[in-house]
């Protein structure tokens, strides 16, 4: 730790747990910005957000030397590394696939603008919804049109909000037009081929999830 803010490039693959941890870091981070932290150590970053000092400083080292022996890491240098490495320093333009509930939700969320993340366009088959707007101004087009507006908007990821039985056609759809990080809101398994990256958030399994720590609970109570 003695030269601070010294990046390298990652020569080998960086594991999902590892980039999850990253974004663990970068939260506690603008915590700790927000309320007036300039620097702070390993320790006591691990130990205000209970999370682990060695792993910390183990991430960090694989990306370059961030911090500065006998003072620890500068909060507002290292956070914005960690947005460097995480790709979070230009703006990523999200188009929001099916104006039901869910996807008209996810387009107004106010968060992913000010993590860099730009709702550009929504998606959708139904007639009643096409060229109508979300509440916060968000265009919705017809699904048809997907190639030709994920070109004119240079769209980096699609957000996938629709039935389980329309998610493949419309994953497929995505991916023809050339959409290579997709966020799947669906149920179920989906297939994509090689050289695209989806990540998937079931929040059915989430709350079965806490349905079995309750009734585990309740069992203990009995």
């Amino acid at each position: 730790m003695n030269s601070p803010n010294k990046r390298k490039t990652a020569t080998e693959p960086v594991s999902e747990l590892t980039t999850n941890r990253l974004s663990v870091y970068l939260r506690s981070l603008n915590q700790l910005e927000a309320a007036g932290v300039e620097t702070i150590s390993s320790q006591a970053l691990a130990e205000q957000f209970h999370l682990n000092a060695a792993q910390i400083r183990k991430d960090l080292a694989y990306f370059g030397e961030f911090g500065v022996r006998g003072v620890g890491y500068y909060v507002k240098d290292l956070k914005r590394h960690l947005r460097q490495i995480l790709g979070l320093d230009r703006k990523l333009r999200v188009a929001v696939m099916g104006a039901g509930n869910l996807g008209l939700a996810l387009a107004d969320y106010p968060g992913f603008k000010r993590e860099g993340f730009e709702i550009v366009s929504m998606f959708d088959v139904a007639d009643t919804k096409i060229g109508d707007e979300s509440k916060s101004g968000v265009p919705i087009h017809d699904l048809k049109e997907l190639k030709k507006i994920a070109r004119k908007e240079h769209i980096d990821i699609a957000v996938i909000a629709v039935p389980a039985e329309s998610a493949q056609h419309v994953l497929d759809q995505v991916v023809a037009a050339g959409i290579k990080a997709i966020l799947n809101f669906s149920p179920g398994a989906l297939k994509v081929p090689p050289g695209v990256k989806m990540k998937g958030v079931d929040l059915t399994v989430s709350l079965e999830s806490l349905s079995f720590y309750l009734a585990q609970g309740i069992d203990d109570e009995g």
